[in-house]
């Protein structure tokens, strides 16, 4: 008789704070052209290509972006956000929201500003 063990993953760690939204045109510090409809964000020290979960923590509405700018040069956030991601998360009118970012990819760690 065969067992099947299940290995249930760690949870990943978080970084929280505040996110925000840009729709800039040209290109994004990876040599991509910026997209403003895409689901991408600027990060200030998360590797180009990473996943990234962002929660906006006011509504629960979650998405999942892939860094390939750096950003965002404001104190106190954590992600700059295209567009289209924010538009998912429900955050496009206020400009800002209370996020909490989980990295998917297993590896990298968030840098600071912990939450769980």
């Amino acid at each position: 008789m065969a067992v099947a063990f299940f290995h249930q993953a760690a949870p990943a760690l978080a970084q929280c704070g505040k996110a925000s939204w840009y729709a800039e045109h040209g290109r994004t510090a990876s040599g991509e052209r910026m997209n403003p409809g895409a689901r991408t964000a600027a990060h200030r020290t998360l590797p180009f290509g990473t996943l990234v979960e962002v929660e906006n923590l006011r509504n629960g509405r979650t998405v999942v972006v892939r860094i390939n700018d750096r950003g965002p040069f404001i104190k106190g956030r954590v992600i700059d956000l295209a567009r289209g991601a924010a538009t998912e998360l429900g955050m496009v009118s206020s400009g800002t929201a209370s996020v909490r970012l989980s990295v998917l990819d297993g590896k990298t760690k968030p840098p600071v500003k912990m939450c769980g």
